[in-house]
């Protein structure tokens, strides 16, 4: 399976990211914003946590207007698999790739911490690793992790099973307590916490592991 990690001005996860995914046995290839065309033969775009541009105008909001995130856009219209994780979740909302949009946390604070989490929905190549139900324990890192829809966006979400992951004791104040979201096709995953952070024991857990071997395992099938 083959990988490539979008890295833009301010990112800061890009190498946890790309660890996760050779861990898990995939080929992982980095991709400068100004690039704009993906590798070829790519099975998995990622955009990484971190601030890019700084956070200006609004988080994700530039990047989403960088030249790669064209090629993004385009690949996940193809049916592609897209994974965006903290600041990359706030980069899919701009692009329109997946609904919502991220806000200032609910206490105004940034919040740094481990956080437990209810998988709500295995039904996706990113989840399959999981049971539903399951618990799982991710880091947090994000000033603006609060996730809005409208209520009609939100029982679509919850209707459809689009609710990949949920806070067990909500920290930032999103609505439906949303830690992540897929997209209709189950294709693109946006999630606020950090699985890539949770991948070795040294660091404090390993409950992201099976995010990342699930995925490489379930995209080497297809």
């Amino acid at each position: 399976m083959r990988a490539a990690i979008i890295v833009f001005p301010g990112s800061n996860c890009d190498r946890d990211l790309k660890v996760a995914f050779e861990r898990a046995g995939a080929q992982v290839s980095m991709v400068w914003h100004k690039d704009d065309h993906l590798p070829e033969g790519i099975d998995m775009v990622a955009v990484p946590g971190g601030f890019s541009f700084g956070d200006y105008l609004r988080c994700g909001a530039i990047a989403a207007q960088s030249p790669v995130s064209a090629s993004l856009v385009r690949h996940a219209r193809r049916g592609g698999y897209v994974l965006g994780i903290c600041n990359g979740f706030q980069v899919l909302t701009e692009t329109g790739l997946l609904p919502g949009a991220l806000i200032r946390n609910a206490g105004l604070k940034f919040l740094c911490q481990d956080e437990p989490l209810v998988v709500r929905d295995s039904g996706s190549v990113f989840t399959q690793g999981y049971a539903p139900g399951q618990r799982v324990t991710f880091p947090i890192a994000h000033h603006d992790g609060n996730y809005q829809v409208g209520p009609e966006k939100l029982a679509e979400l919850r209707g459809e099973g689009r609710v990949a992951f949920t806070y067990a004791d909500n920290p930032n104040g999103s609505v439906g307590d949303i830690a992540g979201v897929v997209s209709r096709n189950r294709r693109v995953l946006g999630l606020m916490p950090h699985p890539e952070r949770a991948v070795d024991a040294a660091h404090g857990g390993t409950d992201g592991q099976a995010m990342f071997s699930a995925l490489v395992a379930g995209l080497v099938a297809a």
